[in-house]
This record gives C-alpha cells, sequence and structure tokens, in this order.
C-alpha cells in the first residue's frame, strides 16, 4: 500500500506533467505518434531543408506569419494539399500538433 506521501507525489507529477504539454484545443484529439510518423514518412525535414538550408528548422518563424495553432494547421493543410501527400484531416491536426509541441508552444 502506498502511502499518503507517496500518492501526494504521484498526483503532483501527473498534474505537471499535464500542464507542461498544455496544447491549444484545435489539438485536443491529436495522435502523437501518429504525427511524428507522418512528418518522417512525408519527408518533411528533407523538404524544409531544401527550401532553407541547415537542418530545415529555420522554416519555423513563430513570430512570423503563423502566429496560432489554427494557422499553423492551415499551413499543414497547405503542404498536404500542394504535395498530394493524401493525410486525412485528423492526420493534418496530430502533425500540426508535433510541430506545436516541438517548435511553436502555442498555447
Amino acid at each position: 500500500m502506498k502511502t499518503p506521501y507517496k500518492m501526494a507525489a504521484v498526483w503532483i507529477s501527473f498534474f505537471c506533467a499535464t500542464f507542461a504539454y498544455a496544447q491549444p484545443t484545435i489539438f485536443k484529439e491529436a495522435d502523437y505518434k501518429l504525427g511524428e510518423k507522418l512528418i518522417a514518412e512525408s519527408k518533411c525535414v528533407a523538404c524544409h531543408v531544401s527550401k532553407v538550408g541547415g537542418n530545415g528548422s529555420a522554416i519555423y518563424k513563430p513570430q512570423g506569419r503563423i502566429n496560432n495553432a489554427s494557422l499553423l494547421r492551415g499551413m499543414v493543410e497547405q503542404c498536404n494539399t500542394e504535395l498530394n501527400l493524401g493525410m486525412f484531416p485528423e492526420d493534418v491536426t496530430s502533425v500540426a500538433a508535433v510541430l506545436n509541441r516541438d517548435h511553436y508552444k502555442f498555447k
């Protein structure tokens, strides 16, 4: 049986982890594992490297024209359409959620 102190520590850890990864409502149903997989399979990084050089991360400019979660999701949808990636809407949301978590940090 766990002591009250151990239980408190478990709950505090849970709530800290939950709030540390808070995402905008638009990404509430996102599947992060799927988003990561789709980013790799779609060769997003290679495309970004070809556009901006380096490791491709310069394409992520939170202070640029992508300044909220909805615009980020829209940009992923634009890539999906232009490159004919065949992602479903929930796939696009998952990719955008991963990008938000890793680069943009919109709340």
